[in-house]
């Protein structure tokens, strides 16, 4: 790739919308797994286990599903109250179908999370933990590549 090759967007709200969609048309629970140290992740703090959430985004469970080039974001009940959810794109880890454990963990495109960015190291780069060594929920089952 040379300096006048347009660089593209991230893939992963792409990937991550369709897969839902994928989960959904299928009649199953679409859930997230979230690195919930990541700045910007805004879920209940009795929710994180061990930095991570994972997250009914079913239609029936949440209000307001938005999920843009950035982030995901709705609300849901956590414990009987009601708690708006925000997720920057760069902190979903994996989606998956609660019943068959069947989704993708999404593969890290290396892309600043926006637009408005000033281009600065956000922690993540080649040497960061890969998206492989997320292990699957606690009492899930365990994820597959969807190809």
């Amino acid at each position: 790739m040379n300096d006048e090759t347009p660089r593209m967007t991230s893939h992963r709200p792409y990937l991550l919308r369709a897969l839902v969609e994928w989960i959904a048309d299928n009649g199953m629970t679409p859930h997230l797994l979230v690195d919930a140290t990541q700045a910007g992740v805004q879920v209940p703090a009795s929710a994180v286990k061990e930095g991570k959430v994972v997250l009914n985004i079913a239609e029936r469970a949440v209000v307001q599903l938005n999920i843009d080039n950035h982030s995901v974001s709705f609300t849901a009940r956590f414990g009987g109250v009601s708690f708006p959810v925000m997720v920057p794109i760069s902190a979903v880890l994996a989606i998956y179908a609660r019943e068959t454990g069947q989704g993708m963990a999404l593969p890290d495109d290396g892309h600043s999370p926006g637009p408005d960015d000033d281009g600065g190291d956000d922690g993540a780069g080649p040497d960061s933990p890969g998206d492989d060594d997320t292990p699957a929920p606690p009492k899930r089952p365990h994820l597959r590549v969807v190809k």
